[in-house]
Order: structure tokens, then sequence, then C-alpha cells
């Protein structure tokens, strides 16, 4: 890590690169959230080349942020560490502490109540999350429908974007009860639908 911490240091030197100095946490926004896709595209892949040079990318946003944070003295990479290594001993009791936990479903739940104790900075549900994801954590602040319900309301469906949209955040509400998670079924169903990057080469 800080071979990499030096090259951003480098890189964001007076005689670096000019695109490197200008950027700012705001600026590399859509940059994280991309390297992110990307990776877990790759892990679906399974190709473990493709998934190391991925991570690697979504690693060099956090090295690019620390050393951003460093300069104008707010953060470096040690806060960002310091933060997740605290965080991961205070949410596993269980491991780091006494709690005995009868299985992951609690750990689960036990973590959840750990984080709605923390500080209060995250109290609400990140706008960054793709839509499907976010209507699932909205759907967690909410009495989940039932089946019957969801038949109810598609029943009752009519072709406008309010009506649709309507019917699809119920629809996650729905997968939620059952521990469905939409997102990444509807990643799974497209991943067996689409060509593979092998077979576009093949083609191309």
């Amino acid at each position: 890590m800080q071979r990499l911490l030096a090259i951003m240091q480098k890189l964001r030197a007076p005689d670096g690169c000019p695109w490197d100095r200008e950027q700012t946490h705001r600026s590399l926004r859509p940059y994280l959230l991309e390297e992110a896709a990307e990776a877990v595209e790759a892990i679906e892949s399974d190709d473990p080349a493709w998934m190391a040079d991925e991570l690697g990318d979504v690693l060099l946003q956090v090295a690019f942020h620390a050393v951003i944070g460093a300069e104008a003295g707010r953060f470096d990479y040690a806060d960002i560490e310091s933060s997740i290594v605290d965080k991961l001993i205070r949410r596993h009791p269980h491991v780091f502490g006494d709690t005995q936990v009868a299985d992951s479903e609690e750990v689960v739940t036990n973590w959840q109540a750990i984080k709605a104790s923390e500080n209060g900075r995250k109290s609400g549900i990140p706008s960054g999350l793709p839509t499907l994801m976010r209507a699932a954590e909205i759907a967690k602040q909410q009495a989940l429908p039932t089946l019957a319900e969801l038949q109810a309301q598609v029943g009752d469906l009519q072709p406008t974007s309010e009506s649709l949209a309507a019917v699809a955040l119920t629809l996650v509400a729905y997968a939620k009860s059952q521990k469905i998670d939409l997102e990444m079924a509807l990643r799974d169903l497209l991943q067996l639908q689409a060509p593979s990057r092998q077979d576009e080469s093949a083609t191309g």
C-alpha cells in the first residue's frame, strides 16, 4: 500500500500529472462508482486475473482519496485503515468479545444493532446505491408487502411511469421479505442472457 500511496503522491506533485493534480473528492465520485461496478462484473466472471485488476482499480480510488485528504490536512491513509479496523472489531463482538451467536443471521442482526447505535453521521440511505438496492433499503423501514398485496397491485397496473415504478418498489420490498436480493438476482439473470466477453471477441 505504501508503494501505491507514493505513486499517487508523485502524480499529485507539482511536476506530476496535470489531470491527477486537478482531481478532488467530488470529481472522483463517478470513478469510484464505475470502478466498483467493474469489480462486481469481474467477480461474476470468476476470472482471477480480471478480478485482481479491477479490485486494484478500487484500491486506487482509496489511495487517491487518502492522498487528497492528507494534502488538505483532513485525514490520511492511516485514518482510513484505523477507522475500518476499529469498526470491524466493534461490529464483531462474537469474535473479539464475549458475545455468543447462534448463526450468521444473528451476526447480521447484531451488526445492524451496533451500526444503529453508532454516531449519526451516516443516518440516511446512500443516494449512490443502485436503484434496486436503494429501494430494498427503503423497504426495510416500511411494512413489507404480502404476495396478495403485490398481486393486487399488479392487477391494477396502469401503463404510466408512476404506476410501474410503484409496482417495482413493491416487488423489491416483497423480494426483501423473502430474503431475495433482487439487484443480484437480476444481475445473475442478465449475466445468463448476455453474451460473454469471449463470445463478443469471437464474433468481433
